[in-house]
């Protein structure tokens, strides 16, 4: 592969790990995260608070000093990612040790896709949906380590693609309870009708599979496959903000939408990043 196409590959990847922890940052610092999913879990705290603290467990829920650190742990985790963004953002010039946060931000962002996925009830499909965005930082961290894009990273590359489309077409074709604001969003969109946006959510859930199979073809059948990945992570990417968008709350649609869209970002980069190491 030329210097020039490495160098293109690297900027891509780069842009969506920067991104990633920069949505991830914004949703930590401002908004929420799942993390009450596990701490408000009796079964999981009757077991685990006796180590830390004599606090009973009804008093533990309801303490208000226990909710504020709830939120200051959020609030740090936020504070954490927006720091792996300045590594990813400054990573060849940061001493070389402090990449390796880059490999913690990616544990931390695991741990999060796992708070999500408990709080569906362990629908496994809502964990492996952020593979592309856990995958990012680590993408990153190996074309940093190795200085070049390998047949390895590429297939790690598409089997994250493949895994994070698979999983969003179990939504889209309602294998797991296919959620509201998917089908609302269509409609929203597009102006059609609930039974149409149902159709078209049908139709994209099975392109979903055959991109899956398609990038690892060979010849222009990956070629096609990745630029619809580029095409659906890009369209999914910006829906967050399209549906939402009202500009009579301007203010409030971009704080409460915007970052959701930056870290899905990853959903397109990655497969632009595949496509353009092809020779």
């Amino acid at each position: 592969m030329s210097s020039k196409k490495f160098q293109q590959v690297f900027l891509l990847i780069q842009i969506a790990t920067i991104a990633v922890f920069l949505g991830r940052a914004w949703q930590h610092i401002i908004w929420d995260a799942p993390f009450r999913t596990l701490l408000w879990d009796e079964a999981w705290m009757s077991q685990i608070l006796p180590y830390f603290s004599s606090m009973p467990y009804e008093e533990f829920i309801t303490s208000m000093d226990m909710d504020d650190t709830i939120q200051n742990t959020i609030r740090g985790f936020g504070w954490f990612y927006f720091g792996c963004a300045l590594v990813a953002l400054l990573i060849k010039k940061v001493p070389r040790l402090l990449n390796y946060i880059l490999l913690v931000g990616a544990v931390s962002l695991i741990f999060l896709a796992f708070l999500y996925c408990k709080e569906k009830f362990f629908q496994w499909g809502q964990f492996w949906e952020y593979s592309l965005q856990f995958g990012s930082p680590i993408f990153l961290f190996l074309l940093w380590k190795k200085q070049n894009v390998n047949t390895s990273l590429i297939l790690l590359m598409k089997i994250a693609i493949a895994i994070t489309f698979i999983s969003h077409g179990l939504y889209a074709l309602d294998y797991y309870p296919r959620p509201g604001n998917f089908t609302q969003m269509v409609i929203d969109i597009l102006g059609v009708s609930e039974g149409n946006a149902v159709h078209i959510l049908n139709t994209a859930g099975v392109l979903d599979f055959i991109l899956a199979i398609g990038i690892f073809l060979k010849g222009n059948i990956s070629k096609w496959a990745l630029i619809y990945a580029i095409f659906w992570g890009t369209a999914t990417t910006l829906a967050r903000i399209w549906a939402h968008f009202n500009l009579d709350m301007i203010d409030d649609t971009l704080m409460m939408w915007v970052h959701e869209s930056i870290y899905r970002l990853p959903h397109f980069l990655i497969p632009l990043a595949v496509l353009g190491s092809r020779k």
